[in-house]
């Protein structure tokens, strides 16, 4: 099983975003039961809250839903728990990096680093723009799934 761990600033907004649209990805390929995945926080500032509103009106206006989802905290033990840990934006790499204390197996990376423009997922949360944010971590996600299964994302 590949344990994906998704993480940005307070996990209300850009990695659910990315926990739902990569499970909807497995999920449509036939390959959930080999994926396990989730998000989280690198903060402390929205843990309990759901998914951000306007995050959750992007999603669901692709046929995606996140109900249930509540903002927790990354942890230490996650590093050992998760194959796969992959953060937003440089900010969250660095308080990924300070919460898991380093990076010794190298599973700390960046979403968009999975496309053919590597960088950053601008937060939504600053700039207003979910439909932004949607079609970055749509094509981060398509390109991790290609990564990890080698295989076409169904799009």
């Amino acid at each position: 099983m590949i344990k994906i761990l998704f993480i940005c600033h307070g996990n209300i907004c850009r990695s659910p975003m990315a926990e739902f649209v990569m499970r909807d990805l497995v999920e449509r390929a036939g390959l959930a039961d080999r994926f396990q995945i989730a998000s989280a926080a690198t903060s402390t500032e929205e843990i309990g809250r759901p998914v951000y509103p306007p995050a959750r009106r992007e999603l669901a206006r692709h046929g995606i839903g996140c109900e249930g989802k509540r903002a927790r905290q990354l942890q230490q033990e996650d590093y050992e728990r998760w194959d796969l840990l992959i953060g937003m934006d440089r900010a969250n790499l660095q308080g990924m990096r300070r919460i898991c204390g380093g990076d010794r197996q190298e599973k700390l990376h960046l979403l968009m680093d999975y496309t053919a423009r590597p960088g950053e997922v601008a937060d939504p949360w600053y700039t207003g723009d979910f439909e932004a944010t949607w079609k970055d971590v749509r094509e981060g996600c398509a390109g991790l799934f290609l990564a990890l299964t080698g295989q076409d994302p169904p799009l």
